[in-house]
């Protein structure tokens, strides 16, 4: 079980190692990976990482949690400030392909998950989604959308974001390790394009039967 620090420089330290173990796992995947490795690439010795961490695997349940906490507070961040869940789901969205362009490392690292350690991804999907059916239950209650499942509906729009996020950010760099030179599904850019975000609204608010607060109706509020 992980040793929590108590001292600053051994919170540093560990944060250090954390991130180190980021880079590892993305760059060579978990079965390439090792402690070696990541205390080669946090710049301390072998016998530091044991101070704080008992094993790889705990290494990268914590990376994970990591990353999760990040991509959340990213989101939540973003879509607090909205005025309502419309522009809330704009926000949160616009947030999450930022964050995944900046940190390539949470595709990679979760879906490395699913086959590493599941209860990590099941942990990852599910924190998400907890707070995201509360403000779909909300939503619906005050009537910014229309009859629909929070929980189905929050797993849905999350599969939504992270496969345009795939397509558009992950692959979207025909010269980078995720696709070949010349590769049909490669956007060339890193970013979603406004053309594809705004296609994505149209069908994330038709689908939750997002109203128009200006007349009452269905509609999207683009």
């Amino acid at each position: 079980m992980s040793t929590l620090p108590r001292t600053a420089r051994g919170t540093r330290t560990r944060a250090k190692l954390v991130e180190a173990a980021e880079r590892v796992f993305a760059e060579v995947g978990y079965p390439e990976a090792s402690i070696v490795r990541i205390t080669d690439e946090a710049g301390v010795g072998q016998g530091t990482f044991y101070l704080y961490f008992d094993s790889k695997l705990e290494v990268f349940n914590e990376v994970v949690e990591d990353l999760n906490r990040r991509v959340r507070h990213a989101m939540t961040s973003a879509a607090v400030r909205a005025p309502n869940r419309a522009e809330s789901e704009r926000a949160g969205f616009r947030a999450f392909f930022t964050f995944t362009a900046e940190h390539p490392a949470l595709y990679r690292i979760v879906r490395q998950a699913e086959f590493v350690s599941p209860g990590a991804l099941r942990l990852h999907y599910t924190r998400i989604v907890d707070g995201y059916i509360q403000g779909l239950r909300e939503a619906r209650g005050s009537g910014e959308i229309g009859a629909i499942d929070p929980t189905v509906a929050a797993w849905a729009l999350m599969g939504i974001g992270e496969m345009i996020g795939m397509r558009w950010v992950l692959w979207g760099n025909s010269d980078t390790d995720a696709g070949e030179a010349g590769d049909p599904y490669s956007s060339g850019t890193s970013v979603v394009p406004d053309d594809v975000f705004e296609q994505m609204m149209t069908f994330i608010e038709g689908g939750l039967g997002v109203r128009d607060n200006s007349t009452g109706r269905k509609g999207s509020t683009s």
